[in-house]
């Protein structure tokens, strides 16, 4: 029996593979290891396409966010809205800025995306930021938070993570609000070899503060302007990526007509609840996400008939043993916490075939 991973990472290599090793060659030879002219020509790449005038590369996507708050003069003492419903890297971003994070519930149980009723309620005087997620490949709805943001003079900080290419009302996911951070995790839309993210914004002087911050507080060596980090982007890492954002809105489309095949697959299965895609959105399928009744029994038996499916995310933040001091009590964010019990990621990557989509559908339905 053959298997189906959540995610093929050996199929995307395959179609760049030959592109990034011409690429390596060069920055080989030339040695260019830190800061090399791909690291540059990628940044300029990824900025055009996002829709935005700069993009600074960082380590990973945690240090994007981080750095995109600390430029903006977010620290000790601030607030940061964000959904309990994200990878824990959103609140951990918050916290290593030195800011508190305050949570916040989804809006429904089936875009799961930040409620903005519930940010407008959890608002006080010490809110610098609010940080909206781009979760499961399609945008929150931003334009509702901004007016909220320069009401009470707060800053909209995307996690744009997971929807490298994802459009809201015509704009690119990242060019929506004040500055976006995401990751280039290599089993993401736009993935690297190993960790990488990046920071944007269409301000210069954001942009110069946060490629200082990246770089020891340095706008040239052995200058220090500000206490900085090191999380520069790997010149490596830029060669692929570049070497796969020629390739992403094919493969972005690719995952599109998945979406909608399982779609199709599953709309006569009432037990079964698939994704909704928010007004406005045009989605790029990160990942497709249903919800099934006692989904860890269901998880197993897909398991065991080899199908890749996964969780996200098994755990709200405020749930977590890490945010345990934040001082959330079960029951705080009920659409959040009722729906960890149920999502339920199937594969999905560009290459997945119908005959694969068939197979998991069938294993699905058969175990519920």
């Amino acid at each position: 029996m053959t298997s189906i991973p959540l995610v093929d990472l050996g199929a995307q290599h395959a179609a760049v593979a030959d592109e990034v090793a011409e690429g390596w060659q060069e920055v080989l030879a030339q040695t260019a290891f830190i800061g090399g002219p791909q690291i540059a020509a990628f940044e300029r790449e990824y900025a055009e396409f996002i829709g935005v005038s700069y993009c600074a590369g960082m380590a990973n996507g945690t240090d994007a966010i981080e750095i995109a708050l600390r430029a903006l003069g977010v620290g000790h003492g601030d607030e940061c809205i964000l959904p309990a419903n994200t990878f824990i890297a959103t609140a951990e971003a918050v916290s290593r800025a030195g800011a508190t994070p305050v949570l916040v519930d989804c809006a429904d149980d089936e875009t799961y995306l930040i409620d903005v009723k519930a940010v407008e309620a959890a608002v006080t005087p010490r809110t610098a930021a609010i940080i909206p997620v781009h979760l499961y490949g399609q945008a929150a709805p931003v334009e509702q938070l901004l007016p909220l943001a320069q009401r009470i003079g707060a800053w909209v900080v995307e996690d744009a993570a997971q929807a490298h290419g994802a459009r809201r009302n015509g704009m690119g996911a990242g060019a929506l609000g004040h500055a976006a951070a995401t990751s280039f995790y290599p089993g993401k839309n736009l993935g690297a070899y190993g960790d990488a993210g990046a920071a944007l914004t269409s301000s210069a002087d954001l942009a110069a503060r946060m490629r200082m911050i990246r770089d020891h507080g340095s706008p040239a060596k052995y200058q220090h302007e500000m206490l900085g980090v090191n999380s520069r982007l790997d010149t490596l890492q830029a060669v692929v990526l570049s070497a796969k954002l020629r390739r992403l809105t094919i493969w972005n489309t690719a995952r599109r007509a998945a979406a909608a095949r399982y779609d199709e697959l599953l709309s006569g299965c009432d037990a079964v609840v698939r994704p909704r895609t928010l007004d406005g959105n045009e989605p790029v399928w990160h990942l497709y996400v249903v919800r099934v009744p006692d989904r860890d029994r269901v998880l197993k038996e897909l398991h065991a008939a080899g199908i890749g499916a996964g969780i996200h995310y098994p755990v709200p933040i405020h749930l977590t043993a890490a945010f345990a001091g934040l001082g959330y009590l079960p029951g705080a964010f009920p659409v959040a916490e009722r729906t960890a019990q149920e999502l339920l990621s199937l594969p999905l990557f560009p290459e997945i075939t119908a005959a694969q989509q068939e197979r998991v559908v069938s294993v699905l339905v058969s175990s519920l």
